[in-house]
């Protein structure tokens, strides 16, 4: 398994595909491993996929230092220098996306075209998910004393739509066993978190020069998609488009999602 050397700690990485290089960045707790494998096999056919951990997820280190959006997209930076990538589009999902606004803001000139996915501003403009929700997601996982298993179970419902969990048995215990496969610890749980709720780019946004799209579930109940509206009229020339019956994951309509992001990225 590839971990490279990056600003403090050694990062885990995946490459897939040739072509210009894309960039893929995970949300909260999530990993390498969370990427649906369509995701991979289709966006891989067309461009160099670069996939990696986060700082404290996955197989990459922890580290001592404060956590912040900024240090997770100068680790992004970073890991493409290591790598030899001058330039690339960038995909981020979630807390990746966050991680996306931080490194086109910082480093424009390494990000030729951006997809923000399921992502909010931060801040007192961003729109918040429901205190039910907000609970479900900060849980306390070491004192309510529940296994890996039973977190990665209680994650799913906060990605993927009632029914698509129904209907989908199969692909939810994918999902499962790829949450498993290296599950974050509860400090780096806790550092991630407190990143995510300082992190604000809304006065900052309508300096961003980059050709940017926008997509949305509408039936997102962990960044509920009014974000992407907010999003959108903040940042210059933005696309945003919706999938009426996705959630988080944007998984429920993966054809329709994956065409979407290669059409963008395709124009000139």
């Amino acid at each position: 398994m590839p971990k490279v050397k990056v600003n403090d700690i050694q990062m885990f990485y995946e490459v897939h595909g040739e072509g210009f290089p894309l960039m893929m960045i995970q949300g909260f707790t999530g990993n390498t491993s969370w990427w649906a494998p369509r995701w991979i096999q289709t966006l891989s056919e067309k461009f160099k996929i670069i996939a990696f951990d986060n700082r404290g997820a996955g197989r990459t280190n922890i580290s001592d230092r404060e956590y912040s959006i900024k240090l997770f997209a100068d680790d992004t930076a970073g890991l493409m220098d290591a790598l030899g990538t001058p330039r690339a589009n960038v995909l981020g999902l979630s807390m990746g996306g966050m991680i996306a606004q931080e490194l086109v803001l910082n480093y424009p000139e390494k990000v030729k075209k951006v997809v923000l996915c399921s992502t909010h501003c931060g801040g007192a403009r961003s729109v918040q998910a429901s205190d039910e929700v907000m609970e479900m997601l900060t849980a306390d996982v070491s004192a309510l004393a529940l296994s890996a298993e039973e977190v990665a179970r209680m994650t799913i419902p906060l990605l993927f739509t009632e029914e698509f969990i129904k209907n989908n048995a199969d692909l939810k215990e994918l999902m499962v066993r790829q949450i498993l496969k290296a599950p974050i610890s509860n400090e780096a749980f806790m550092r991630q978190m407190s990143a995510i709720m300082q992190f604000d780019t809304y006065d900052r946004l309508s300096q961003i020069k980059t050709p940017t799209l926008i997509l949305r579930g509408k039936q997102d109940i962990l960044i509920p998609p009014e974000n992407g509206s907010i999003l959108e009229k903040a940042i210059p020339g933005a696309r945003l488009v919706s999938f009426e019956n996705s959630a988080h994951g944007l998984i429920e309509e993966t054809e329709e999602v994956l065409g979407t992001i290669l059409e963008f990225l395709a124009e000139s």
